[in-house]
């Protein structure tokens, strides 16, 4: 496995044989079997946006007829054929449908319906600029001639509409008429410890005639660069070093575009405080236990609203945001502007109306999830996936909340993907030496940031990478592994259908030919009547507000 380059193992598709096989020998490398691929879904179009959910709310049991079991008949079986729960899981690029007990509960992953696109975002846009909550309007915060940075996300922020670009000409307008040029505006994309982008992509996030026009005004942040870095001292409260871009201390005004809220993970001070900041001052909250998506109580934007207010203390301004709520991956459905504290409580408000609690959502507990993994990952942007972002980011960490939530102590996780054995050694340089010389150590997150964070960090092999040749930062390989804290909570994570073996094993999981195999592994831990919960999502590679490859 780890003398393959990072083109031999690029899977070619493949044709729908027999079912029921059995994994292969090691070293082999054939789709498995279990995936049924029908004409038009074998291999969707990933950037197209998800479909609407049929309906099941979390908890929802779905049954022949809809018809609910009284309570004599709960926790029994009836004589007779009995229903199943058809399933249908992202596998890769492609889909897999399983078979599952009919006890299955339907948890459903999907973005829930309710919010309609904007029609005219750029009038949108520009009517919050004219009524911003929390501070006046932009040409009042600004004298004329004035210097200023307009940051916006960068790509791993899945939106891939024109907000980015519409939300910038817009603040250009409203700047000039109150006496800016547009040679004192500045753009950076606060790409933070991911990769900066090349020009051809950044005018894919914000269009090709403000990378014409912008040229060298035009750059990605870098975390490396002592020149453009300012340390602006410690928070009060909690002694947190807040360090941030030089653009931001020097310029009379910074606007910030936000592209999409991800829950309650994105936007606010995350956006600054993260996108503008530097390794020393990201690891503070970017831990095992630091990042959430709750919309309440949020500890992670807790300790960056801190940081938030001493940054605009040391620096007597105020930073203007334009925050948004998305509607799919191509489209806005609204737009705030205004402070960093209004412009996140409103965007919360929206979003408290389509993602109640997890916890509040189902009245158990489960032994078994069952859930697809799609060829897809935010920082897989003009790249591809490799195992640590199939398995451990995404498979544990961007779709295993319901875990924690809904999960009893020693519940079995069971996801379905073909983890190829895949690495693109120029975007991800690191990702490949975690995987072959951190992880056969420990899986224990806690230990890998104390042990390897720092060392990696400060590589300097990898660090120019990610100064000049287009690469994460190689922290960031480490980081992706946090989400491995799942594991204190799961008892067993059963790989359904991999292509290699070997890759899942690698981090100690399980694997099984297919999802009704894998099932009946975790019946063997957990009882022929255990609770088993599958989580419904996307079937076109997206997960909700995570969006497609562009």
């Amino acid at each position: 496995m780890g003398d393959r380059g990072p083109q031999d193992d690029r899977d070619a598709g493949g044709q729908a044989p027999a079912p029921r096989p059995r994994p292969r020998a090691a070293g082999l490398r054939r789709r498995p079997r279990r995936l049924r691929s029908r004409a038009g879904e074998g291999h969707r179009d990933l950037r197209r946006p998800p479909p609407p959910s049929d309906g099941h709310p979390l908890g929802t049991r779905q049954r022949r007829g809809g018809r609910r079991p009284g309570p004599h008949e709960r926790g029994r079986r009836r004589p007779g054929p009995h229903p199943r729960v058809i399933a249908t899981l992202p596998y890769g690029p492609a889909t897999l449908t399983a078979t599952l007990p009919d006890r299955a509960a339907v948890l459903s992953n999907e973005e829930p319906p309710g919010l309609a696109p904007i029609d005219d975002l750029d009038g949108a846009v520009r009517a919050a600029l004219a009524e911003p909550v929390g501070l006046p309007r932009l040409g009042e915060l600004v004298r004329p001639r004035a210097a200023v940075l307009i940051a916006f996300d960068d790509g791993t922020v899945p939106s891939y509409g024109p907000i980015r670009g519409v939300a910038i000409r817009a603040v250009l307008d409203e700047l000039g008429a109150a006496g800016v040029p547009r040679a004192n505006v500045r753009l950076i994309c606060a790409n933070a410890l991911h990769r900066m982008f090349t020009p051809d992509e950044l005018g894919r996030l914000v269009g090709e005639d403000l990378v014409r026009e912008f040229g060298p005004r035009l750059r990605c942040h870098d975390a490396e660069d002592p020149a453009n870095l300012v340390d602006l001292g410690a928070t009060s409260a909690g002694g947190y070093p807040v360090e941030v871009h030089r653009a931001v201390v020097e310029s009379d005004l910074t606007v910030y575009v936000n592209a999409c809220y991800f829950r309650g993970f994105s936007g606010g001070w995350k956006s600054v405080c993260v996108g503008l900041s530097t390794y020393r001052s990201i690891k503070i909250h970017h831990t095992p236990d630091g990042m959430s998506m709750s919309l309440h109580a949020n500890r992670m934007h807790a300790l960056l609203d801190e940081m938030g207010r001493h940054l605009e203390a040391r620096t007597g301004r105020r930073v203007f945001k334009i925050d948004t709520v998305a509607a799919g991956p191509f489209a806005t459905a609204r737009v705030f502007a205004g402070s960093v504290e209004a412009t996140r409580r409103a965007a919360l408000t929206t979003l408290e109306t389509l993602f109640p609690p997890r916890r509040g959502l189902a009245h158990r507990q489960f032994d078994v999830f069952v859930y697809g993994v799609p060829d897809w990952s935010p920082y897989a942007i003009w790249s591809t996936t490799n195992p640590i972002l199939t398995l451990v980011s995404s498979g544990l960490g961007y779709l295993g909340g319901v875990i924690e939530a809904l999960g009893r102590p020693g519940c079995t996780v069971i996801m379905a993907t073909p983890a190829p054995d895949r690495w693109d050694t120029a975007r991800h340089p690191a990702y490949r030496e975690v995987w072959e010389r951190v992880l056969p150590v420990t899986r224990d997150p806690y230990r890998i940031m104390r042990e390897y964070a720092d060392a990696f960090a400060a590589r300097p092999d990898y660090v120019e990478q990610y100064r000049h040749a287009f690469a994460f930062h190689p922290v960031h390989a480490i980081m992706a592994l946090y989400p491995l804290k799942r594991l204190a909570r799961v008892g067993r994570v059963i790989v359904a259908a991999p292509e290699d073996p070997r890759v899942p094993r690698h981090l100690g999981f399980e694997v099984a030919a297919s999802v009704e195999e894998a099932i009946r592994q975790a019946e063997t831990t957990h009882g022929r009547d255990c609770a088993i919960a599958y989580v419904k999502q996307s079937t076109t590679g997206e997960t909700p507000c995570e969006g497609a490859t562009p």
